[in-house]
């Protein structure tokens, strides 16, 4: 069972998620999206809360101050001794981050590079509650949503090498015109232009096919 909030400290509102016990958090370590964003209380036991970053932000780095409050309290409500502490460290890093080797317990991780810190000065009720207003449980299928999202990104890494192809031969052909129009012997030498990868432009159009 995955647990799915909302924060509205983005517009539209970013998704936050977290597993329901340690079981869940292994399929976690496992399944979670590579842009995804992993969040832990340091050095305590806490559970394991995922923020799927936006497309609107570029980088991890890039996060909004509100958006990482929000993450870091909602880590802190799910700790059972970190929530009755003030003045906690929150760390996160990429999901692709995360290294877990056959030796360690059930739910534990280390990191292959560098994390970032959050200081959580006290816990603060009114960002608890407004997310947990938007709290849903649903049973995932952490196979199929992976070959689902594998399609979608193969399907965008496609569109945009068909729209690369169509940018070279509509350049090749005005560079060809361009030729033409400064050289009349070029209509009629014979001779075929090629574009700077050395393909001529029937070479392009059929790779445009």
């Amino acid at each position: 069972m995955v647990i799915f909030f909302k924060s509205s400290a983005t517009t539209p509102p970013s998704t936050i998620y977290m597993g329901k016990d340690k079981v869940e958090n292994e399929d976690l370590i496992k399944y979670a999206w590579p842009q995804d964003i992993w969040f832990h209380v340091d050095k305590l036991s806490s559970a394991h809360v995922y923020l799927r970053l936006p497309s609107a932000i570029e980088s991890w780095e890039q996060i909004p101050q509100a958006l990482l409050t929000d993450c870091a309290q909602l880590v802190k409500a799910n700790s059972i001794e970190g929530n009755k502490k003030d003045n906690i460290t929150v760390i996160y890093t990429p999901s692709d981050n995360l290294k877990k080797t056959g030796d360690m317990a059930t739910g534990q991780v280390s990191f292959h590079k560098d994390n970032r810190v959050i200081h959580v000065p006290k816990r603060e009720n009114p960002i608890i509650n407004r997310l947990n207003k938007t709290k849903v449980e649903k049973e995932v299928d952490h196979e199929q949503e992976k070959t689902d999202r594998l399609k979608a990104e193969a399907a965008v890494r496609r569109a945009v090498a068909a729209e690369k192809k169509k940018a070279d031969l509509e350049l090749a052909r005005a560079r060809e015109a361009e030729k033409a129009a400064k050289s009349y012997d070029s209509l009629f030498s014979g001779q075929p232009e090629h574009n700077s990868e050395g393909k001529t432009i029937k070479e392009l159009e059929e790779d445009f096919m």
